[in-house]
């Protein structure tokens, strides 16, 4: 494969302003980001040392193989929601390494509010398990949670894709021979007791872990029954009587050291086949990163010179380089790794969505994942382009899109506006991981499009009824819209509803995709097989 050779000069004015604009962008992401995982009130530290507990992440730092990556998923979860009171939707999800095997894992966050899950806290855990089924990954479960935050019940407990399909991944995955290891090390109430009931091993510890459907006060409210905690779900009743629960330990240190060995006894399974080769650094320097990406958000820059930035040796076979130049298509490895990559270079216009459903089919013919780099305002509108078909065209990208065979992955690398966020692999489209950046945004339409559009349909409204609206009255209509498609189109609020499954430092995307593509590789990849084009 031919080296791309970077046009860019970093040491320009340009570059370097675009540079530390970013730099001051990532630098208050991370801040934001330290201060989910580790700012907690005093109290709720106190409270859980007071009951022998460990807290969140010195859990995983006894479950998880020493010096081995960690991909934590979504950590600003819920952040911009609950007046910012449940940080990390109050659990920590993500892939890791036990006992030498790539295991996804969801842990409660009894610091934040007890564990009690919120509607994005059920979110969240919804989604680790659909990565969990997915990609054929086993999970270990750590249990502390005070149950279903109950003044939002009715927002986290009957729909589809609420609290029971917790339940209804855990038992798919069963179903698929996908092992579950949960550690009870608080308590699991209600529904949250069938996490360990349904898991394949489960281990508790005496004193601080318990099962029931429900604990004693709801059950001397319902049958004037008195049991102590212990009596009701304590570890020596389930280990001993019930055999609800498998292996007792003494410590939180012991139930984690007996999960690992657990997870030890995973039978491995061969991964899905694809080309690799050694892996090697790219050629140029991924933090250039935060000088390719403009200050605003609308200027245009080549998605080549990002790709330059994360694919091995910066190495690229460009696909129909000629044509439909508005989507840039080829094949380059990461990590060793051969992926398809799809980037946008502007608009998507007929010729692109064509070049763009060419190429999908091509990777799965090939075997191929496909990585898209989204920066995309839409396909192209006006009367010349729907009589060319651009509606049709843009199916036929989507189309291809959706019954890809192949891994997908997706990072929004700037803009992600309108039906180009589907045919670039949006959320709906079932990317095995989507990661954003802290400069990326989301939504419809542009914050100004959609004021102006807004404005005009009410100017509209008036003049018809004989009114005309002043500047001061246009402006009252425009403002308001502006402002809140700008908070809501931002990194921040897509990262804190799960648009995502986080936010990466530009720098840390070439690591965290490699993660990615080893871990999607556990699922086989199916034979190509597609719905009708519309030709």
């Amino acid at each position: 494969m031919k080296r791309i050779e970077s046009r860019l000069n970093p040491a320009s004015a340009a570059f370097q302003a675009n540079a530390a604009h970013n730099r001051a962008l990532v630098a208050a992401f991370h801040e934001q980001q330290r201060l989910a995982r580790e700012q907690r009130p005093q109290r709720d530290i106190e409270r859980l040392r007071a009951q022998g507990k460990l807290l969140v992440r010195e859990r995983l730092q006894l479950l998880l193989d020493p010096g081995t990556p960690f991909l934590e998923l979504s950590p600003l979860a819920a952040n911009e929601a609950y007046d910012g009171e449940v940080p990390g939707a109050g659990c920590v999800t993500g892939i890791g390494i036990v006992s030498g095997r790539e295991v996804v894992i969801s842990a409660g966050d009894a610091s934040v509010k007890g564990g009690a899950w919120y509607p994005l806290t059920v979110k969240k855990i919804v989604r680790a398990l659909d990565i969990a089924i997915e990609n054929r990954l086993p999970v270990v479960h750590l249990c502390d949670s005070a149950g279903g935050f109950l003044p939002l019940q009715a927002e986290l407990f009957a729909d589809k894709q609420m609290a029971g399909r917790i339940f209804r991944n855990q038992c798919q995955l069963s179903k698929l021979g996908v092992p579950q290891v949960a550690v009870v090390l608080g308590h699991c109430t209600a529904g949250g007791a069938y996490v360990p009931a349904l898991s394949d091993y489960n281990v508790i510890v005496r004193g601080t872990g318990a099962i029931f459907l429900a604990g004693p006060p709801l059950v001397r409210a319902a049958t004037g029954e008195e049991n102590t905690v212990d009596e009701l779900g304590g570890c020596d009743m389930h280990t001993s009587v019930s055999s609800t629960a498998d292996y007792p330990a003494s410590s939180e240190a012991e139930a984690i050291a007996i999960a690992r060995d657990i997870v030890a006894q995973f039978r491995r399974l061969p991964k899905a086949d694809i080309e690799r080769q050694a892996p090697e650094p790219p050629h140029y320097d991924p933090a250039e990163l935060y000088g390719v990406i403009p200050r605003d958000i609308k200027q245009q820059f080549d998605i080549r010179e990002v790709i330059a930035r994360l694919v091995d040796g910066s190495r690229f076979h460009e696909y129909q380089p000629a044509y439909g130049k508005t989507l840039v298509c080829g094949y380059a490895h990461l990590w060793g790794y051969r992926i398809g990559i799809l980037g946008n270079n502007g608009v998507l216009f007929n010729e692109a969505a064509l070049k763009g459903a060419h190429f999908i089919e091509l990777c799965n013919q090939n075997r191929t994942p496909l990585l898209f780099l989204q920066n995309i305002t839409g396909f192209m509108v006006g009367r010349e382009y729907e009589r060319r078909g651009i509606t049709k065209d843009g199916a036929k990208m989507i189309m291809a899109v959706s019954c890809s065979e192949v891994p997908k992955f997706t990072v929004i690398c700037n803009g992600s506006f309108g039906a180009g966020n589907y045919g670039m692999s949006g959320r709906a489209f079932d990317s095995r991981f989507l990661f954003g950046w802290p400069q990326s945004q989301i939504s419809v339409m542009g914050a100004e499009q959609a004021a102006n559009t807004l404005a005009e349909v009410k100017i509209r409204q008036l003049a018809r009824q004989g009114r005309e609206l002043g500047q001061a009255e246009i402006d009252a209509i425009r403002e308001p819209v502006l402002a809140d498609f700008r908070r809501k189109q931002s990194a921040r609020w897509s990262t804190s509803e799960l648009w995502d499954d986080g936010i990466l430092d530009p720098v840390d995307t070439r690591n965290a995709l490699a993660i990615a593509l080893s871990a999607a590789l556990n699922a086989p990849i199916g034979d190509p097989r597609y719905g009708v084009f519309r030709m």
